[in-house]
């Protein structure tokens, strides 16, 4: 089990209690992706960049560290490994998971010194030192690696200092670049990188994940595991948010007063509202939504033999629940018309 970690510790979109990608040694439910790695480096054609790309919490910066320990470790070698396991006890996984490797970088978002806050963008200023990396000669002949994680962050300035990097690359370097949505990265990046895209996880991996990463998880009961795993759409950090009580209540009653058609319990519905529209209620109310959307989106599969106009109508639905949360969110207005117009609608 990792250390526990003071909230001046915590790294960005990092979950207290879970190791960090760094520190896992073991990847679920991405064969695919890994086999490609593990072909590439034993026909001696790793490509200088890849991006992996897929949703938020399937594996993707696991996976980038996996394959820097093999290369600190082991090097490219000769033929093709049978696996990017590692040791824990080897000094080169002690040294990743503390990122004291001579010839590791991770490019992420951090607190500048004497800030209280993290920033929400990677500044150019942290690229430029990450990546000063690739300005000398290796440590020892081996490769140089960068980590991005994630490169959804970077704002235009830091963005286009890492392009410049890529687009010339010294020899044995390697960036791996993780992406939620590639498709807005600058066109110059992904010209450039390999691309491998990771699949959402099936439900009975992210079971094995909630089960595998840390002793207190088997405190919550299994029957809870399997529901948040069916509600994660393929990502362990979703489901991770769902085991917690209050969140997967509010799927519980958001469910419940779709089940009631056209005709719910409004005063429930109320209730829901006023619980939802409090400060400290952000992630509920985005739960609360993201049901709802995840429902549409059901239904919409499930009625693909019906008549077009009968599907606009569903379409319609959700893009107006949308749009009424993002106006919401943009001009800070009462969330309680919009979740009441959930059900309305």
């Amino acid at each position: 089990m990792p250390p526990e970690k003071g909230d001046d510790e915590l790294e960005p979109g990092e979950i207290p209690g879970v190791p960090r990608p760094r520190e896992r040694q073991d990847l679920l439910g991405q064969e695919a992706a890994e086999r490609a790695f593990r072909e590439a480096i034993g026909a001696g054609r790793l490509h200088h960049a890849w991006l992996l790309g897929g949703p938020k919490g399937i594996g993707k910066a696991t996976l980038a560290f996996r394959v820097a320990r093999h290369l600190l470790a082991r090097g490219d070698g000769a033929g093709v490994p049978d696996s990017l396991d590692l040791s824990p006890g080897h000094p080169v996984a002690r040294q990743v998971a503390g990122l004291s490797h001579p010839n590791l970088v991770l490019l992420r978002r951090q607190k500048a010194p004497g800030s209280k806050t993290i920033p929400t963008q990677i500044g150019v200023d942290a690229a430029r030192r990450a990546l000063h990396l690739f300005a000398a000669t290796s440590a020892d002949a081996g490769y140089r690696i960068c980590v991005v994680d994630c490169a959804d962050e970077l704002n235009l300035a830091s963005a286009n200092a890492l392009l410049k990097v890529i687009e010339e690359p010294p020899p044995r370097s390697l960036f791996l670049i993780v992406s939620h949505a590639p498709g807005r990265l600058l066109p110059t990046i992904r010209s450039r990188c390999r691309r491998l895209a990771l699949k959402p996880l099936p439900a009975g991996e992210v079971a094995r994940v909630l089960r595998s990463l840390w002793p207190a998880q088997a405190g919550h009961p299994p029957e809870l595991i399997e529901r948040a795993a069916a509600l994660s759409e393929g990502s362990v950090a979703r489901a991770l948010d769902l085991l917690d009580p209050d969140t997967i209540g509010v799927v519980d009653e958001v469910e419940a007063l779709l089940d009631q058609g056209d005709r719910p319990d409004w005063r429930r519905a109320l209730r829901l509202a006023e619980r939802l529209a409090g400060r400290d209620a952000d992630a509920l109310y985005a739960t609360a939504l993201d049901t709802v959307q995840r429902r549409l989106a059901a239904e919409i599969e499930r009625r693909q033999g019906e008549p077009p106009a009968r599907l606009a109508a569903l379409a319609d639905a959700a893009e107006r629940a949308a749009r009424a949360a993002r106006e919401t969110q943009i001009y800070n207005l009462d969330r309680r018309p919009v979740v009441l117009s959930l059900f309305g609608a």
